[in-house]
């Protein structure tokens, strides 16, 4: 049995591009007997952009909830916060003495930072802490603490991947065979959602629909949903981002009438509407499991502290096998 690891940062509320990009198929994973797998809410992870400790509170609840209520089964995932594991933080320390500074210029994140910097004219460091710059580090700590055979990314995050094999490489030359050197698993399936504005689905471009809103949230993000000027009885194109979120929620017999319609001049407020009831027949039965969560915090602090401790009994495994290594056990 491989282990899979993949972490969920709290920084905003969850959207649908959440769910049908990362929650859907980390679930659908989770089903597969070949694999066994440990789902972590990364709350420290969080704290490079969060500030606020009620907004931290706030996402944190929101994205654990989320998770079950979308099906995630506590039984068959090893399921915990980031924050209730000391060994990780440990094996981080570590892990930062044994890392070439050089790998953490190369990072995407502190790259990025830096270059809009440079071209703004100001400090090419302006605005980066080090919990930014060493972010990469906490997160091959996350990874190879478990023991992990692969980590669910999408292509932008194939990068911090790389990092963490280079690290347990660099380990492992150095102190002998200790850590896993971790691949990525990347599902060739996994779509890019498109947004409401016709770009992809994120909050930095605050074009995303939230998947637990309410009803008249939903229906009022999907009527924001930019269309060109087509009018009524005019044949709309099928690559439309109407139709392309209408077939995420309906039946494959639905979607194909719907595209039909809208081939033939179905108008835009009436295709917006027909997209609203069948996401939100979608969404509903979920909802009610979110609200129930939300409402039972306490029910949800359980089943992570159950989690936590069976992943601590994993990470000080692993965390002994690596002081061992180095000398201080």
């Amino acid at each position: 049995m491989k282990r899979v690891l993949t972490g969920i940062k709290p920084t905003g509320y969850a959207h649908i591009g959440n769910y049908f990009g990362a929650i859907k198929p980390a679930i659908e994973l989770s089903k597969n007997a070949d694999y066994q797998c440990f789902y972590f809410i990364a709350d420290y992870h969080a704290l490079t952009t969060l500030e606020n400790k009620e907004q931290v509170q706030d996402y944190f609840y929101n994205i654990a909830c989320t998770w079950l209520a979308c099906g995630l089964d506590p039984n068959k995932v090893v399921f915990y916060r980031q924050s209730d594991i000391k060994e990780d933080f440990e094996l981080y320390w570590i892990l930062c003495n044994l890392t070439p500074k050089g790998l953490m210029n190369r990072a995407h994140a502190y790259k990025a930072i830096v270059e809009r910097n440079e071209e703004s004219g100001i400090d090419r460091d302006d605005g980066i802490n080090m919990g930014l710059y060493n972010y990469p580090i906490l997160m091959a700590a996350d990874i190879l603490l478990f023991d992990t055979d692969y980590v669910p990314v999408g292509l932008d995050q194939k990068q911090h991947i790389e990092i963490a094999r280079d690290i347990a490489h660099n380990f492992n030359v150095k102190y002998g065979k200790t850590l896993i050197e971790p691949n990525d698993y990347i599902d060739e399936n996994n779509c890019t959602l498109v947004g409401l504005d016709g770009r992809k689905m994120s909050k930095s471009y605050n074009n995303t629909i939230m998947l637990f809103g309410t009803e008249s949230a939903l229906k009022k993000s999907i009527m924001r949903i930019v269309t060109d000027s087509r009018l009524p009885g005019e044949p709309k194109d099928a690559d439309c981002t109407v139709n392309k979120l209408y077939k995420l929620f309906a039946t494959t017999e639905e979607a194909e009438v719907f595209e039909k319609e809208l081939l033939a001049g179905l108008g835009w407020g009436e295709a917006k509407n027909r997209l609203f009831d069948v996401a939100n027949r979608f969404i509903t039965p979920m909802r009610e499991k979110f609200d129930y969560y939300m409402s039972h915090k306490d029910e949800v602090d359980k089943i992570l502290a159950d989690g936590a401790n069976r992943a601590r009994e994993v990470a000080r495994g692993v965390l002994k096998r690596v002081r061992k290594a180095i000398g201080v056990e």
